[in-house]
């Protein structure tokens, strides 16, 4: 009960900090609006210098910036964690099940359930950012000083990704967030090696079950003690630098996504659950709608895991064998919800920053999003960081096009939270379907 009310506990810390930030931000925005219009522009650059000053840019020489320095050690320190929480929780993921003879089978099951809602979600997620798009609901007007030269789509084969994914120099791969797909690679090898190896493999096991306790450690201490005031940080900043033109633009990507997301989660696993099981989809629902709203209030993959695999086996009737393997694959590389959320936030910043998004641009964001979320580490935020990939795999990375990222960072928040339903809902989805081609669900549990 104590775990429970501190995981309560952080949740209600977290969203206080979400809308005191966005208190104190709109608080500094007007501020900022009036100092200016009545002609005091010195006395907003020193509360800038103080509070909101990026500090490692040439005009920062001489800012204290605190809400930067705070909000940039937190996505830091999270990214920090990217690479070695992907390599340690796949390599444990595929050496899970102890019967290899199945392996083959059930992880091709998986893959193919997990890349077919991948696509069902990018799709509707690119249409629908498209159609706010055509509509005008993403115009916003960047601040001139940082507005270059708007980034066209340069030459880029996104059969490509297929060939770096295998990383021709593994400490390469690990140096860099951006090489993330190489890292799942490396990881799955790894862990099918390992499974393979049997007992052999039992050491390195242990390090890398004792390196995941340690990262788990290191991120439960980040998000529960750093992210709030972060959180606050991040949101202030945002609102008290980018000025008033910003909440229109910013509010509809908001609702947009969240909307879209609860949508697609409420429609589209019944949907499947009936198509390919003929299982009552409303029993589905009913059991895992508590996984969902956990995910939502913990906004971590991770987090979920343990009640998630708990109602699978339970409650739905799903095996522990199978269970073992397809949850802790799904919360490593399932994370359609986050390719809903590229969908939109690619959309919202290329626009904000005047390029002419285009079907066949959503096209090669979708193929991208779903190489880079696939290797998405199942902690809060990653998704968000991980735009940065998106950004630069499409040529867009203009000054213009990173002031609407920083945008994009500062209030996602929400949006985060809305997407972890239809992950952790996902990986559930997928196990009942798995678990029925094996004939390895109890359907007098699943039906009770």
């Amino acid at each position: 009960m104590s775990k429970e009310r501190k995981k309560n506990s952080v949740v209600k810390n977290m969203m206080i900090a979400l809308v005191s930030g966005l208190i104190v931000g709109i608080a500094f925005m007007m501020l900022r609006q009036q100092l200016i219009s009545s002609g005091q522009e010195n006395v907003w650059g020193i509360i800038n210098k103080l509070f909101f000053q990026d500090i490692l840019v040439a005009d920062g020489v001489s800012a204290l910036g605190l809400f930067y320095i705070v909000g940039q050690i937190f996505m830091r320190g999270l990214q920090m964690a990217i690479v070695p929480l992907v390599l340690v929780s796949l390599s444990l993921a595929m050496c899970s099940i102890s019967s290899s003879s199945k392996l083959g089978r059930i992880a091709g099951r998986t893959l193919l359930g997990f890349f077919l809602f991948y696509v069902v979600g990018a799709f509707f997620g690119g249409a629908v950012a498209f159609g706010m798009k055509t509509a005008g609901l993403f115009n916003v007007t960047l601040p001139s000083e940082a507005v270059t030269e708007a980034a066209t789509l340069e030459a880029f084969n996104p059969l490509g990704t297929i060939v770096t994914a295998v990383p021709s120099n593994i400490a390469t791969a690990f140096s860099s967030n951006n090489s993330i797909l190489a890292v799942v690679v490396v990881a799955i090898v790894m862990g099918l090696c390992m499974n393979a190896l049997g007992e052999k493999a039992d050491p390195l096991k242990k390090v890398l079950e004792s390196g995941n306790e340690v990262i788990n450690l290191y991120l439960t201490f980040l998000i529960n003690k750093v992210g709030p005031i972060a959180i606050f940080c991040l949101v202030s900043r945002t609102f008290a630098i980018y000025g008033v033109e910003y909440l229109a633009p910013a509010a509809a990507y908001i609702v947009g996504a969240m909307l879209t997301l609860f949508i697609l989660v409420v429609t589209l696993y019944p949907i499947g659950i009936w198509i390919t099981t003929r299982l009552n989809p409303f029993k589905f629902i009913k059991k895992i709608a508590k996984v969902g709203v956990f995910g939502f209030s913990m906004n971590s993959s991770a987090a979920t895991l343990p009640l998630n695999t708990r109602t699978c086996i339970n409650e739905l009737g799903c095996s522990e064998e199978i269970s073992s393997f397809v949850l802790p694959t799904g919360m490593t590389i399932n994370m359609n919800g986050t390719t809903v959320m590229h969908m939109f936030a690619a959309t919202f910043i290329a626009t904000s920053a005047g390029i002419d998004v285009t079907p066949a641009n959503l096209a090669v964001i979708a193929f991208l999003s779903i190489a880079a979320a696939m290797g998405c580490p199942a902690i809060p935020i990653a998704g968000t960081t991980l735009i940065v990939t998106l950004l630069s795999g499409m040529g867009w990375t203009s000054d213009a096009c990173m002031i609407a990222y920083a945008l994009v960072v500062a209030i996602n928040r929400p949006v985060e939270m809305a997407l972890l339903p239809l992950n952790v809902i996902g990986d559930a989805t997928v196990n009942v379907i798995v678990n029925q081609k094996e004939k390895e669900l109890d359907l007098d549990v699943y039906n009770s």
